[in-house]
């Protein structure tokens, strides 16, 4: 226990990167931050020049300078400004990004010694004639495996530290501010606060072409065409559905913007600085000089990205814009997405798009927006899907073939189900079954498949057109991929490792590269690797299989009544319920192999890292989550023999038939299983109930209860407080989730056509729940710039594609449609459905049944059976070739690929056409954009003008002096 007298967490609150004591005498105007502003990269043009005029030093009015010390501390030592969330300790510049780092647990309250004063270049010496010093073999005074632990743990922490001082004093170089907090309320970490000057924002927004806003404005013009007015219309009748944001900014005006220049500063608005560049762009700039920024004293250069794949920081990140809750939350971006975004009570509301990508940036905010496009689209799918639900259940009764198979009077014997366990039995018995068929297999399914067909195009239209409009409204219209893309730490991990294995032969003028050669190994690991995990996935499927096999057969031997009673609903609902529970499991594997096989290839770059791992991950859940419907679909009750001749698999497992009525049911409900579990479980569940384990593990290893975490938060700073937060993992599990989604809704939509509504009703809970995540639980994300949504679009339109075939294939050969329009049209005496049932089923001699396979109660039913049916075009037992197939097989046959065919190459015109007939940019965006680069030349026009009106003025052929200080003050 410390001293009464003394609270060490006062000691430790102190800013321990300002390098200085606590003041008192003559160090009460000492500075409590690092900085170096004479001391960056060189800037060409106006503001050296500025910086001339005024001496090399900041102008007093600059925001960016210190306070004294004594402003910052009470009588009593406690802090002045406690409120000042992301901030520094003077409270006036604001913290941009924070990192995080380890520190050692001093055993006793020591005072922070300067590491940027003075006598810092003795000290660096001294550190390091300790460190060369420290590698020596020491002299044990002790156990030696102790000593040897202890020092070998010292000088790790120490090689971290010079580490973070190198990159720390380079960061200072390029003209940013830091300061260190290591006292904070978290044992055990160091926080290290970064600030951009205006300076530092100006020069980077420049090198990064950033868009920015000028004094030009003009009106917008809204579209005169029917579309647009359509769209207007629309607009002011869901007026009570938009979020209350953004009330005071009209719509109808905006800036005309510019990549952003320090010469051309006199373009731009800059009556408020602090407000120019808000919280997001600082963010990104900081970050983009941290990544470019490097630690090049140890053996090999280092980025943040490497300092933080070494532990030499634990975690980087922007810090959000205020609390949410209580009473000291401040109106901010974060509250007010909050309470418009992040709450189940606006979940009838569209989303805010433009404030979420003010406050995360361009790509979450273009994920959200194609969420909310995909599910705005729903809502019409999921109407036409309920219709045609209820039309199948209203014309139930009215289904000829259900109500023969239901008729008491047809005394129909059919084949046994399996061998010997299983005995004849009624086909009446299969009434529930084929009256439940109806309901998903009728006339409307093929009308909804052409639907859906068609809707996937519309969605794929609107969403361009929507991006389009975006890219406009955010500048983003000339966003380009010229920006560097930074290399990976592991890759130049690698390239360390290759350049010391050729020192002794190194190439000349030939830079050091991972070659194809050098990736070989990785690429044959990954085929490999992946070629095992999808034969896992099938051999997954197949023991499945043998799972209703056996469990049928163990059913029909029961002695009890009940098991008996309900063998197929049994089978069926519990093979699918053990196929989601395998799904999700394998998901989190393959998600976890897909990242070490990407790991392993070592790409270069972080967009080539997300693009193969994408693929990777996409081809392994996909083949899990649809192997055990593409089987039932389409391979189920196909492969099965015919009595007397079966087939069989490892040993005496006979493939299973599907019921009478088809495999359309067993589809349906395989497929509603695993949608909504998967939505349930995987994508709800898991998303509220991991964080809330977490929480509670946390707050049980801290030995507080929920009062004291409250009251600790409260004290706790804005960095500490995020620090707690989950880090941002990406969007790619996000999309991944609708991905697979879209697919379950476009792929097998025949055969379950309340398959948009479940998605619908999943989507407004889900877009809820990621924004409370979003806002809440994760860290704020760097803000990144996309103008699209990369290459989940493409994946998206190949599903499209692909639904067309997989939904021709359904209607075709897994629903009855195809056989009962031949037989309506071909084969019925009166044109109708009536001995349609009759005419699918075949006839069976049982005494051609091989040695073993009869049922051992052939009287089960009361008496002798000489001849049962089974469901085939297959010719009578009496007939020259019995049992082969019959000539109405074939006819069959032959209509069903015919019409896969036309029912192929007729939706995917209709969808080409309606792609031709849609323009991806809206009239009235591209106008406005034609109108931008009007505007833009007039400007500079008028620019070029001026100057030369002033050079005619002067009489001088010299450029004119630099421009007043209000345009021209960069520092």
């Amino acid at each position: 226990m410390e001293p009464q007298d003394e609270n060490p967490a006062d000691v430790l609150d102190r800013p321990s990167l300002s390098s200085t004591e606590r003041p008192s005498g003559s160090q009460q105007e000492a500075s409590v931050t690092m900085r170096r502003i004479d001391n960056y990269q060189p800037v060409p043009g106006e503001e050296n020049k500025q910086q001339e005029d005024n001496g090399g030093n900041m102008p007093p009015s600059d925001p960016s300078e210190s306070i004294p010390m004594k402003t910052l501390y009470a009588a009593d030592g406690s802090d002045l400004h406690p409120h000042f969330g992301p901030y520094f300790s003077d409270g006036k510049r604001r913290v941009d990004y924070v990192l995080a780092y380890q520190i050692q647990k001093p055993n006793t309250v020591r005072k922070p010694s300067p590491k940027f004063g003075e006598n810092n270049f003795i000290r660096r010496l001294r550190r390091s004639i300790s460190m060369r010093s420290s590698r020596a073999p020491l002299q044990p005074k002790e156990d030696p495996e102790i000593t040897a632990q202890e020092h070998q743990t010292d000088y790790h922490e120490d090689d971290k530290r010079f580490r973070r001082d190198e990159y720390e004093e380079n960061l200072l170089e390029t003209g940013l501010e830091l300061e260190k907090d290591e006292g904070s309320k978290i044992p055990g970490i160091g926080f290290l606060k970064i600030h951009a000057p205006w300076h530092v924002l100006c020069r980077e927004a420049e090198f990064m072409k950033l868009k920015m806003p000028t004094k030009k404005v003009y009106d917008v013009k809204q579209g005169g065409n029917v579309v647009e007015k359509v769209r207007l219309f629309i607009h002011k009748v869901t007026a009570p559905l938009h979020p209350k944001v953004d009330v005071s900014h009209p719509h109808s005006v905006k800036s005309l913007s510019h990549p952003f220049s320090r010469e051309k500063q006199h373009l731009f608005d800059l009556s408020d600085k602090n407000k120019f560049f808000d919280s997001t762009t600082r963010s990104s700039i900081v970050y983009e000089v941290l990544k470019r920024t490097r630690c090049t004293k140890a053996k090999y250069s280092m980025g943040i990205t490497s300092l933080l794949a070494n532990g030499v920081y634990v975690s980087g990140y922007p810090l959000h814009d205020g609390d949410i809750e209580g009473v000291n939350a401040v109106p901010n971006d974060r509250k007010l997405l909050y309470e418009e975004w992040a709450s189940y009570s606006v979940f009838y509301k569209y989303q805010p798009i433009g404030l979420i990508r003010k406050y995360f940036g361009e790509k979450v905010g273009l994920y959200f927006a194609w969420l909310g496009v995909y599910t705005q689209m729903l809502i019409p799918a999921a109407i036409v899907g309920v219709i045609v639900f209820l039309y199948g259940c209203a014309t139930v009764d009215e289904n000829i073939p259900s109500m023969e198979i239901c008729d008491p009077r047809n005394n129909v014997t059919m084949c046994p189900l399996c061998d010997q366990a299983c005995s004849y039995w009624k086909l009446v018995t299969a009434c529930g079954t084929a009256r439940a068929s109806h309901l998903f297999d009728n006339p409307a399914t093929v009308f909804f498949s052409i639907f859906m067909a068609l809707w996937a195009v519309l969605f794929m239209e609107h969403w361009k057109r929507r991006q389009m409009r975006l890219n406009y409204i955010w500048d983003l219209t000339g966003f380009g991929e010229e920006e560097e893309d930074h290399n990976r730490a592991d890759y130049e991990f690698r390239v360390m490792q290759k350049s010391m294995r050729l020192e002794n032969s190194p190439p000349k003028d030939e830079k050091v590269k991972l070659t194809c050669s050098d990736r070989l190994p990785a690429y044959m690991t990954t085929v490999v690797m992946m070629c095992l995990m999808i034969s896992v996935t099938f051999a997954i499927v197949f023991g499945v299989i043998l799972y209703r096999i056996s469990i049928k057969a163990a059913l029909h031997m029961s002695s009890y009544p009940a098991a008996r009673s309900n063998i197929r609903a049994t089978v069926k609902t519990t093979a699918a319920i053990i196929n989601l529970i395998i799904i999700i499991i394998m998901d989190e594997i393959y998600a976890a192999i897909a990242r070490w096989l990407t790991t392993l290839e070592v790409p270069k770059t972080d967009k080539s890292f997300e693009q193969r791992l994408i693929f990777k991950t996409f081809i392994l859940k996909f083949v899990n989550a649809f192997t055990p419907i593409v089987y039932l679909a389409f391979f189920r009750g196909r492969l099965v023999g015919r009595p007397g001749k079966y087939l069989y698999v490892v040993g005496s497992y006979r493939m299973e038939e599907c019921a009478h009525s088809g495999c359309l049911m067993e589809l349906c409900i395989q497929l509603c299983i695993t949608m909504l579990g998967k939505q349930l479980i995987q994508n709800n569940l898991f998303e509220i109930g991991i964080p809330k384990i977490k929480k509670l593990l946390r707050q049980r290893k801290s030995e507080m209860d929920t009062k004291q975490e409250e009251e600790l938060n409260k004290t706790l700073r804005r960095h500490e407080k995020d620090h707690f937060l989950g880090p941002f993992i990406g969007l790619n599990p996000e999309y991944m989730e609708m991905i697979i989604q879209f697919g379950m809704v476009t792929l097998f939509v025949a055969s379950f056509p309340l398959a948009p509504l479940f998605a619908l009703l999943n989507n407004i809970i889900e877009i809820r729940l990621d924004a409370k995540k979003f806002v809440t639980e994760l860290r704020r994300p760097i803000a990144a710039k996309a103008k699209d949504i990369g290459i989940w679009y493409n994946l998206l339109r190949g599903l499209s594609k692909v639904a067309v075939i997989v939904n021709a294939f359904v209607i075709s050969f897994t629903s009855d449609f195809i056989p009962r329009l031949v037989y309506q049209y071909t084969y019925s005496p009166d044109g109708t459905l009536h001995g349609f049932t009759n005419h699918t089923l075949a006839f069976f001699n049982v005494s051609d049944f091989q040695p073993g396979t009869d049922p051992l109660e052939p009287m089960h039913l009361g008496y002798k059976v000489d001849m049962c049916r089974y469901k085939d075009y297959r010719e009578p037992p009496w007939s020259t070739t019995p049992y082969d197939f019959s000539k109405e097989f074939w006819a069959i046959l032959a209509a069903r690929l015919a019409f896969v065919i036309v029912f192929q190459n007729v939706v995917m015109l209709m969808s080409d056409f309606v792609d031709w007939l849609i323009p991806d940019i809206p009239k009235d965006i591209s106008l406005q954009m034609h109108k931008e680069k009007i505007l833009m030349v007039e400007l500079f026009m008028k620019e070029e003008q001026g100057k030369r009106l002033t050079m005619r003025e002067r009489n001088t052929p010299q450029q004119p002096r630099s421009r007043p200080n209000s345009h021209t003050n960069c520092v």
